[in-house]
């Protein structure tokens, strides 16, 4: 009977167990989908931090960049919901108290992804031209700096910036629009003909342009470079009978008071005793992102010596998971004034070597020589 009765319990355990996760399967089903999921975020995410990871995601799986694929489709809508919700501030704090069963309720489901992505990417993905090969016009590019720190670049950065914008707006009346030159066969004489060319125009609704404020996102990505440039379609000036030109941001790269880029490698300098020359030292450099780069030398430091430290440069535009190197340059401080004759001979005992005096062109070299360059 004990046997049976503690058989009994195991089933009834097991049975409870099955319908405690159902329950709870239940319940993860009801409470929706994880946006922090989707963007790949944290709750206590801040909104420049969930715009960067929405624009990331997006780029990745916009149906312009994968067409025809349903997944991509599907994914694109889920960030879209996911940025909606948690960039309002009231709807992300009835999702983080609810779920989005509690904005479906409350009816804040939200939906208008194209037009979010226009205004962040500035229409990035837009068609170009015209239909059926016809060329519509154009208004003109607008191009502009954009300053950019080295820090910024390292990481990746997002910039807000407000963007006076010209837009054509309908006003009364009509206007000639569609012009074009037409060859028109006329009557000059008795038996006389000649082809005359006549300008043709359609009536269209009248215009007038009006300066609007629309708030733009720039996308500063990893490793781009000097003179790379970040293009808005549609962003640029207006053409009231075709489409405005394109908004476009040369990257502008500020001077940095530690480092000095070349291609993928960091550059910098570093002042050293003349006993830390001789005998060695140990000594970070506190890189773009915070982190200090430990640097140890257990032997002599002759001036000019450069060290490359590998991996410790600047991330790559075009793998973020590579980096290049960084090479500090040493330059030995010497004591001033004049040594007393004692120290003098107690020092020149002990360093190697006599008397050596070498002449040499040195304007012709303007990196440190090969033989100078030790790698950690």
């Amino acid at each position: 009977p004990r046997l049976l009765q503690v058989s009994h319990s195991v089933a009834m355990a097991r049975k409870w167990g099955f319908l405690l996760l159902v329950v709870a399967l239940a319940a993860v089903a009801e409470a929706g989908r994880d946006f922090y999921k989707i963007l790949g975020v944290k709750r206590n995410a801040n909104t420049k931090t969930i715009k960067k990871a929405y624009r990331k995601l997006a780029a990745q799986w916009h149906p312009d960049k994968n067409p025809g694929d349903k997944e991509a489709e599907s994914k694109f809508s889920d960030i879209g919901h996911a940025y909606e919700t948690l960039t309002d501030p009231d709807r992300k704090a009835l999702y983080d108290r609810e779920g989005e069963e509690g904005l479906k309720k409350h009816g804040q489901q939200g939906g208008g992804q194209g037009d979010i992505f226009s205004s962040m990417f500035g229409g990035m993905f837009g068609q170009q031209g015209g239909q059926n090969g016809q060329e519509i016009p154009r208004g003109a590019d607008v191009s502009m700096d954009l300053d950019v720190t080295l820090e910024q670049l390292y990481g990746g950065d997002i910039i807000e910036m407000e963007r006076a914008k010209s837009v054509a707006k309908e006003a009364k009346g009509t206007r000639e629009c569609n012009c074009r030159n037409e060859m028109k066969t006329v009557q000059v004489g008795a038996g006389q003909f000649q082809m005359q060319q006549h300008r043709v125009c359609e009536q269209c609704p009248n215009v007038k342009l009006v300066t609007e404020y629309n708030a733009l996102d720039v996308d500063v990505e990893i490793g781009m470079k000097q003179g790379q440039e970040i293009t808005y379609h549609g962003e640029g000036e207006p053409h009231i009978d075709g489409e405005p030109g394109s908004l476009i941001f040369r990257i502008n790269v500020l001077k940095h008071p530690l480092f000095t880029r070349r291609k993928n490698h960091l550059l910098c300098n570093a002042t050293i005793t003349l006993k830390q020359a001789l005998l060695g030292f140990t000594m970070s450099v506190k890189h773009l992102d915070g982190h200090a780069v430990e640097i140890t030398r257990d032997k002599i430091t002759a001036p000019g010596t450069t060290l490359k430290i590998k991996g410790e440069g600047m991330r790559s535009y075009e793998n973020n998971n590579k980096a290049g190197d960084m090479f500090v340059t040493f330059r030995v401080e010497f004591p001033d004034g004049k040594m007393s004759d004692a120290d003098a001979q107690a020092l020149g005992s002990m360093l190697p070597g006599g008397d050596k005096t070498v002449v040499f062109n040195g304007l012709e070299s303007r990196f440190v020589p090969t033989e100078r360059l030790s790698s950690m």
